[in-house]
């Protein structure tokens, strides 16, 4: 802390003597200035020690010197110090009471003390504060390495809580919360996503300071929000909440904090593009059936992810053109796709809301950081790859994701827009069945932007009706191409053939059965169905005629 107005007077060579605001004098004084103006306020900053022989002030007037006085104090003077000896052998009467009734800690100064004497005593306390600061804030960035290094970065914000005597948490991409020192300030942190997200719309590098609130909505203490991260976009953040503002040192410590946390988030473009080049190879080896090679190649980056059952996962855009349909030979079984040479992690995730595969990608790999789980995410082109632990928290993550975004896109199944996320999810699968899973996410794909759903898991196609998955306008049309001579026929009231045909396909052919349900004679029956040949020019006894023929029935009544 700077020198108080009690260590100046305790000082033995100036001989200060406390004439008022003898409670106060625990004041710190941020600089000794001397000053003859009658108002000298106008170039105050507060905190000073004024030094004056009061040869330009009337000090034997009560209402002047209170005047005077009361301009000091309001502007947050830390004391007055008045010489004796000069132009008055002692502090006037009317100076002294003044004092006392603004509580302005008033000193008097002997004649052979010096005004340069108390400057320097000051200036010399203010740079040994800064000394032992700049000291400590060099012993507290040692420990704070040392804690990085050892146990990571929950042992650096253990080392940071205890330097600035208060919290400290740290955010991932994503603004959730992946660590807090001590562990009860998770449920404060859990209280600044708003802020958190608000930072995060300022360019990097970023900060702000926020008032901390308790759950009975009173302001606890100072928290302050820096961003992390050297790119477009922030990789995480850092909270920390004193008791007040943080001094020197504790300000050397947040920032040799933000540097390490920044270290340990931001992985070099070069080691980012040279772990997804691996993450290709390994992915192209696995959908060639070669698990062997894969794993060697993975190495300890991924292998723990080949030991046991994964899923693919597969995300695009609304409108992805050239993607579609091209299989597991399409992209990443090629040398020359892109994701040989992938883009940067800070390119990838850069403005993800308007990327949604980018956003995608920063919840991937937000959930993998905080779970610890080894996941492979491969760009290709404008499709995103996933490799993930069947049954993990990526996968769980990303259900989430997709659970959310589908709430706000709404429940209607209509086509996807450009900007909107796709996602096709593989039933589990082993090293063995790398290109089966990638098939599998890929019509699960289909599904998804077919239906306008965010995600659709593979193992949903096997349930149900394959009617919903032939909804789109092409087998529509189909359809309505197929029985438009038969609506038009029942439209001029000579025959219900449209109800009839559907009776008779869905009883299997057997005319009194069908008969029945339509309430006519099976003659009656029998006469439609050769009238709907007629008009068709084609067989009912031809299987893939009947085939044809019930599904645009379906169809068509599914579409309303």
């Amino acid at each position: 802390m700077p020198r108080t107005l009690a260590s100046l007077v305790q000082h033995s060579a100036l001989k200060l003597t406390v004439r008022a605001g003898e409670e106060h004098l625990d004041r710190p004084v941020l600089w000794a200035h001397a000053s003859e103006l009658a108002d000298p306020v106008p170039y105050m900053e507060g905190g000073e020690l004024l030094l004056i022989t009061a040869l330009q002030l009337d000090a034997e007037d009560p209402e002047a010197m209170r005047r005077y006085v009361k301009r000091l104090a309001g502007a947050g003077v830390a004391g007055l110090g008045f010489a004796v000896g000069l132009h008055y052998e002692e502090i006037p009467k009317a100076l002294v009471d003044a004092a006392e009734r603004e509580g302005l800690p008033l000193l008097e100064v002997p004649r052979r003390t010096p005004f340069l004497a108390i400057s320097k005593a000051v200036s010399a306390a203010i740079a040994a504060d800064q000394y032992r600061a700049v000291t400590a804030g060099f012993a507290a960035q040692r420990e704070l390495t040392k804690r990085a290094l050892s146990e990571g970065p929950e042992g650096l914000l253990a080392a940071l809580a205890s330097q600035i005597d208060g919290w400290a948490a740290l955010y991932d991409a994503t603004g959730a919360v992946v660590a807090t020192a001590p562990e009860w300030a998770g449920r404060r942190a859990a209280l600044l996503t708003a802020d958190v997200e608000r930072l995060w719309e300022r360019s990097v590098p970023a900060s702000s300071v926020v008032g901390g609130s308790s759950e009975e909505g009173e302001d606890e203490d100072r928290v302050e929000l820096h961003s992390l991260g050297t790119g477009r976009r922030p990789l995480g953040a850092l909270a920390v909440g004193t008791a007040a503002a943080p001094g020197t040192a504790e300000r050397y410590a947040v920032h040799s904090a933000i540097a390490l946390l920044t270290l340990t988030t931001e992985r070099s473009r070069s080691l980012y593009a040279a772990e997804q080049r691996i993450g290709a190879a390994v992915l192209r080896m696995l959908l060639a059936g070669q698990p062997d090679h894969a794993r060697a190649a993975a190495g300890d980056l991924y292998g723990e992810l080949l030991d046991a059952p994964y899923r693919v996962i597969l995300a695009e855009s609304g409108a992805v053109p050239g993607t579609r349909g091209r299989g597991v030979s399409g992209g990443l079984l090629s040398t020359s796709a892109s994701a040989a040479a992938p883009a940067s992690g800070t390119d990838a995730a850069a403005d993800a809301g308007a990327d949604p595969v980018g956003g995608f990608a920063e919840v991937v790999e937000a959930a993998a950081a905080r779970s610890g789980e080894a996941v492979l995410v491969v760009p290709d082109g404008e499709r995103l790859v996933v490799l993930a632990a069947d049954g993990g928290a990526v996968v769980a993550s990303c259900a989430q994701y997709a659970e959310a975004l589908q709430t706000d896109r709404g429940a209607a199944e209509q086509g996807v827009d450009e900007d909107e996320l796709v996602v096709g999810l593989s039933a589990p699968a082993g090293p063995i069945a790398a290109a089966a899973a990638y098939k599998q996410a890929e019509q699960a794909l289909s599904v998804a932007r077919r239906r306008g759903r965010v995600l659709v898991e593979h193992e949903e196609l096997a349930a149900g009706s394959v009617v919903p998955l032939l909804a789109d306008d092409a087998v529509r049309a189909f359809a309505d191409g197929l029985l438009r001579a038969l609506y038009e026929h029942d439209a001029t009231g000579r025959g219900d053939l449209v109800a009839s045909l559907r009776a008779w396909l869905s009883r299997h052919g057997q005319w009194d059965a069908a008969a029945v349900d339509l309430g006519v004679h099976r003659h009656t029956l029998r006469y439609r169905m050769r009238r709907v040949e007629e008009i068709l020019g084609r067989s009912l006894d031809d299987p893939d005629t009947r085939m044809e023929l019930w599904l645009a029935l379906k169809v068509s009544a599914s579409g309303g």
